[in-house]
């Protein structure tokens, strides 16, 4: 089960402690310039902060995700690492997460520092909403013109995920829960006159509870 936020979904959450104010915010990103976009952004729009450190987390296919943490100049491992530390707890992978500190003037020493921006980090995840990214089978099917519009509402009634296509005939993609039988399904809904073929898979992606 692959763990993502909500496409284009933005996190944000505040913690003042000894003066020191934290501000985590996290989104979802594709790839590392979209995340070291993101903290380019909060070191613009906080400019008066001293501090913006940060982690990401990218899923690969097929290989292990890529991982990167910035102290952005407090003292090695109290800013980055806890924050990294939080999205791996939270189990998400392809998002970013920016924790800005403010200096209250009281020095906070290494552990409490850590603290403090790992449950900041952990604040915006914790109130983050989640979906579920699974690869489905994914089936072509051919039917006439005649027969589509109510085939479309027929499937998607049944959970079905219909992608149209049009050309000579109608073409419909679909994907569908590993429980469903979709060739069943199209023969009972078409009177076995639809053509059906495999198509691969395709990622779907459903909200899930948190914690998951």
């Amino acid at each position: 089960m692959t763990l993502l936020l909500p496409r284009g979904y933005v996190g944000s959450a505040t913690l003042e402690i000894k003066r020191s104010v934290f501000r985590a915010e996290i989104a979802r990103v594709d790839d590392e310039d979209a995340a070291r976009t993101v903290v380019a952004v909060a070191r613009k729009t906080h400019a008066d902060a001293r501090h913006h450190c940060s982690a990401f987390v990218l899923d690969v296919d097929g290989a292990q995700p890529v991982e990167r943490s910035s102290d952005d100049g407090e003292p090695a491992g109290t800013g980055g690492m806890p924050i990294l530390a939080a999205l791996h707890g939270s189990g998400l992978v392809d998002v970013v997460c920016v924790v800005t500190r403010w200096f209250g003037g009281v020095k906070l020493g290494a552990g409490p520092l850590a603290r403090a921006y790992g449950d900041a980090a952990g604040a915006a995840l914790a109130q983050a909403p989640r979906v579920e990214r699974v690869l489905r089978p994914r089936w072509r099917v051919h039917v006439s013109y005649a027969d589509v519009g109510r085939l479309v509402d027929d499937l998607t009634t049944r959970g079905v995920t219909v992608d149209p296509e049009y050309g000579a005939d109608a073409t419909l993609l679909l994907a569908a829960d590993p429980g469903l039988d979709v060739l069943e399904l199209v023969a009972s809904l078409t009177q076995g006159s639809a053509v059906v073929e495999p198509a691969g898979t395709v990622a779907v992606e459903s909200s899930v509870p948190y914690p998951a």
